[in-house]
């Protein structure tokens, strides 16, 4: 295997991979930005009661010192409903409202059309979700009993029923959507009536906080199945455990708000280890002799596959997999399926002798979810993106988007991008130290992805389409791809936020967008 180790100038401080500027996290204290500040925009939402109304439905929970008792979810809870009325002839006057189901007859062969559509929309999509037994409304009592069920998401298909009848039915504590027939069966009376009886409650207003236009789909259930992996997605990124080595942090502002965020807005449960700690665990680790041939002979097996190149100490690759076993052993002993560290190039060299950034590709190609930097302002991002897509998520660091393209690099990219396969890889050292181990990933040129771009607070997320276009080998973070943008570049260069961005295989922008809408944060789709 082809053996080189590169040297690079390395005199001036490391901007992108710190936990912070300083100059930046110290105007930021000086802000005075309030916590209600910090928060503003989730209060509408509804995704706060959701969570923990249905905790009792969850598995059994433990408080910890972190202070969220949230539990993410594997499955969506959701309860369909069909509403209707049975309309009585009267002579010589209106007896009847729109819509095709007049006779217990209908109602029965909706019932069916209903559970043969719901058969086939799981067969078919892989969402994870619990389909409840179809309940029928048509009463006032009805609903206000239906309004009570334990799920995470009410279904309704508005064939009949009037607006009292919807109103006690449609919870505000969770999300609800609208399935309104138009040509895929008896054309439904809420087709007609549900934007100004319900949602405007006859004004010129929106007068719901936790449903709109957004939540109703027409006759089409592939327009379902993404609302329902959207919102999947988040339910299992809500709560969900992460370790966080050196405790939870952020690039700039997110320093300073992005744990609160994560833990207020997005129920995160961040079990921080100090590094003192972590110091004595890693050497009693790097001194067990079973530990380092089990190191030695994963790192072996691993240089010896056909599409890695080795570029730099075999050492340093086994220390990587003494390293990463050491993190995923963290992850075992606290129950947590995500991980991150903070003070990446710094402290944890001169403990591991190596860098954390072929570490934590490995994780991700496991199924982990491992992430650099600690930064919690963008880690919700990378959390909701692989739930919805089910792949790993690219934290990565972006340049200046110029003549409709932008570069994203990071030294932990994940090999298995697509969820499945492995990219050629060269192993190199980690470029602002020059040591270690460091994957450069090559990505599949022609992919298309979506970036998303979250701001310091959480309250405006920009995101965006793109495609694979090269793999380039510049002096900066070693996995590097250009990416051609499509859509509004320009707006997207003006409208940046924040500092890390997110990236994933796929186009997932209006199951992000949507999601995200729930926990009260703007979207802004700069490919739309």
């Amino acid at each position: 295997m082809p053996h080189k180790k590169e040297a690079h100038n390395n005199s001036s401080a490391c901007s992108c991979c710190s936990t912070g500027l300083k100059a930046a996290y110290q105007a930021a204290k000086h802000m005075g930005l309030s916590r209600r500040h910090l928060i503003l925009g989730a209060g509408t939402a509804a995704v706060g009661g959701w969570a923990l109304k249905n905790r009792p439905a969850r598995a059994e929970e433990t408080k910890t010192k972190t202070g969220s008792t949230i539990l993410p979810a594997n499955q969506l809870i959701v309860q369909p409903v069909l509403t209707y009325s049975l309309p009585q002839r009267q002579e010589k006057t209106s007896w009847r409202h729109w819509g095709g189901i007049m006779d217990t007859a209908d109602l029965a062969q909706e019932t069916r059309r209903i559970n043969n559509e719901l058969r086939k929309l799981t067969n078919s999509h892989n969402l994870s979700i619990k389909l409840l037994p179809l309940i029928t409304v048509n009463t006032e009592a009805e609903a206000a009993k239906t309004k009570q069920t334990t799920c995470d998401v009410m279904l309704i298909y508005g064939a009949g029923a009037y607006k009292d009848v919807i109103d006690a039915l449609v919870p505000t504590d969770k999300p609800v959507l609208f399935f309104l027939r138009h040509k895929s069966g008896p054309v439904y009376l809420w087709y007609e009536i549900l934007h100004p009886t319900f949602l405007r409650q006859q004004t010129d207003d929106y007068q719901k906080k936790n449903i709109n236009v957004e939540d109703v789909i027409v006759d089409d259930y592939e327009e379902l199945a993404w609302r329902l992996n959207a919102l999947s997605g988040l339910r299992k990124t809500l709560g969900q455990k992460i370790v966080a080595i050196g405790g939870a942090g952020g690039w700039g502002l997110g320093h300073k708000f992005g744990p609160t965020v994560a833990r207020e807005k997005w129920h995160l449960d961040i079990i921080e280890i100090p590094y003192p700690k972590v110091g004595k665990l890693l050497e009693k680790h790097r001194s067990d002799e079973r530990a380092n041939a089990q190191a030695a002979r994963e790192a072996e097996k691993y240089m010896a596959q056909p599409n890695i190149e080795l570029h730099t100490d075999v050492k340093a690759v086994q220390n990587s997999f003494l390293l990463y076993n050491f993190f995923k052993n963290l992850m075992i002993e606290h129950q947590a399926t995500a991980f991150t560290i903070k003070g990446c190039m710094l402290v944890i060299i001169p403990m591991a002798e190596t860098t954390a950034c072929l570490p934590l590709s490995l994780l991700n190609d496991e199924g982990y979810l491992a992430f650099c930097e600690s930064d919690f302002a963008v880690i919700p991002a990378g959390m909701l993106m692989h739930h919805i897509t089910g792949t790993p998520a690219f934290l990565n660091d972006p340049t200046w988007p110029h003549h409709g393209m932008v570069t994203l690099a990071h030294c932990t990219a994940p090999r298995k991008m697509d969820g499945k396969n492995y990219a050629p890889t060269k192993i190199y050292t980690h470029f602002e130290s020059d040591y270690g181990a460091a994957p450069k990933v090559e990505m599949a040129i022609g992919r298309e992805v979506t970036m998303v771009v979250p701001d310091f607070q959480s309250q405006k997320w920009i995101g965006a389409k793109g495609k694979i276009v090269a793999n380039p080998f510049h002096d900066i973070c070693r996995s590097q791809i250009d990416v051609a943008i499509d859509g509004d570049w320009q707006k997207l260069l003006e409208d940046m936020r924040g500092f890390h961005w997110m990236m994933v295989y796929g186009d997932c922008r209006k199951e992000v967008g949507y999601a995200i809408k729930h926990l009260g944060i703007e979207w802004k789709d700069v490919s739309a």
